[in-house]
């Protein structure tokens, strides 16, 4: 268990993807000040972005909605 610890610590991102190609994933806690939500919202879409195949064209990401968990989703502009 303090394997997994650490590497969430180090920055670790593990997300999951559903059968219409949705990404999951957690990027912070409500209590979280403005810059470090921003700054690791960044880092997320940026790790996505870099994990796109080769054979995809155009845009990979299409659009962003942010949650709280069990609350209504606020779309972000990109």
């Amino acid at each position: 268990m303090t394997t997994a610890v650490k590497e969430f610590k180090a920055g670790k991102v593990e997300y999951r993807a559903d059968k219409g190609g949705n990404i999951h994933a957690g990027v912070g806690r409500l209590s979280f000040d403005d810059n470090k939500l921003f700054d690791n919202i960044m880092a997320f879409v940026d790790q996505v972005r870099a994990a796109k195949p080769a054979g995809v064209k155009g845009n990979y990401v299409k659009s962003i909605t942010l949650s709280a968990t069990m609350s209504p989703g606020i779309p972000v502009s990109m």
